[in-house]
């Protein structure tokens, strides 16, 4: 090769190597490598910094007094400090809670993991594709290939307004795969859970949470809707670009962070499960879970080598920035001080 080209080859290599600077994004870059605060509270308030509105962290370590954190606001118009007590909407950290009720539920012999949708819901064949074939082992384990319907092209146009609405989004789209050919992830195959619970009690299916989880562990701060709470108990969430509080739309369970961490602890250890449960929960779904709806972004989790529950509410979303990746960076470094606190 001519030294001419080769020279020209190493300048456009260069110029190549410094264009895509970029698009590397710094913002994450600066979250995970500055050093490490020596306490959470340090790090809650430098996560604000980063463009959140509020955060809470609770931290159980056992033996232990649980610990709490807040940082940011409240409620951002009114300037109201953020409160680690206040109620938060947990999204899917609450299929947690419908997993444990569907096992409850199969080992009392109500239910059969290896049942179809068809039989629990013969209303649906034609509706959904492969119903005769779905399973419920495979809907909590998200096997289904049932579509989920937050991924309709019009859903964020004109997000559902209840379950019937969110159902019939699923309903317009095809199976995403076969059954139990692939993992997907879908809101839908819960909403569906949900429904089941209640049809096969004869009964709200939280009502029905509540009796078997809840009340046993004694959370009082754990509740399915909006329209069970006071709407001040409640924390503002924001989403990136507007000023609309989403705290009056009514999308799932609300509880406080040291209900979650109870709860998690709860579903580690056993404590949760009567003798014969635990084994069939292990079989079809995780111990712990992360929540994002407008406005609220969580992360709950158990972590073994140290004992310790952690859970983290961060009030801002943005789902086409890095909101959700600074959340787990924060979430990351608030367990190395954890675990650096125990050397």
């Amino acid at each position: 090769m001519k030294p001419q080209i080769k020279r020209f080859l190493r300048i456009l290599f260069i110029m190549a190597s410094i264009g895509s600077l970029y698009f590397v994004p710094w913002i994450l870059v600066k979250a995970w490598i500055i050093p490490l605060p020596d306490t959470v509270q340090e790090q809650v308030n430098e996560a604000i910094t980063y463009g959140f509105d509020g955060m809470i962290v609770y931290i159980d370590e056992a033996g232990k007094p649980p610990a709490f954190y807040a940082a940011g606001y409240k409620n951002r118009a009114e300037k109201t400090p953020a409160d680690p007590t206040s109620l938060f909407k947990i999204a899917s950290i609450s299929k947690l809670y419908v997993a444990v009720a569907i096992t409850k539920l199969v080992h009392n012999n109500h239910l059969s993991l290896d049942e179809t949708l068809a039989h629990y819901f013969p209303e649906l064949v034609g509706k959904i594709e492969y119903a005769d074939k779905i399973t419920l082992r495979m809907m909590v384990q998200h096997r289904s290939g049932i579509p989920n319907y937050v991924d309709h092209p019009h859903f964020w146009d004109n997000p559902s307004k209840n379950n019937g609405e969110a159902l019939a989004y699923a309903l317009d789209m095809p199976p995403t795969f076969k059954p139990d050919t692939d993992y997907g992830y879908s809101n839908t195959n819960y909403l569906l859970l949900r429904r089941l619970i209640k049809k096969t009690v004869g009964y709200d299916d939280h009502q029905y949470i509540k009796e078997v989880i809840l009340t046993p562990l004694g959370l009082k701060n754990t509740f399915g809707s909006l329209s069970e709470v006071a709407i001040d108990d409640v924390m503002s969430g924001y989403y990136v670009g507007y000023d609309d509080d989403f705290k009056t739309d009514d999308v799932g369970m609300l509880a406080t962070a040291e209900d979650v961490g109870t709860f998690i602890r709860a579903l580690n250890e056993g404590t949760v499960f009567d003798k014969g449960e635990q084994e069939i929960y292990s079989s079809i779904y995780e111990y712990d879970h992360t929540g994002l709806v407008p406005g609220y972004q969580s992360i709950a989790k158990y972590h073994k080598d140290i004992d310790t529950v952690v859970i983290q509410f961060m009030s801002t979303t943005n789902f086409d920035g890095y909101n959700w990746n600074l959340s787990e960076i924060f979430y990351s470094r608030i367990v190395k001080i954890v675990k650096k606190s125990r050397l």
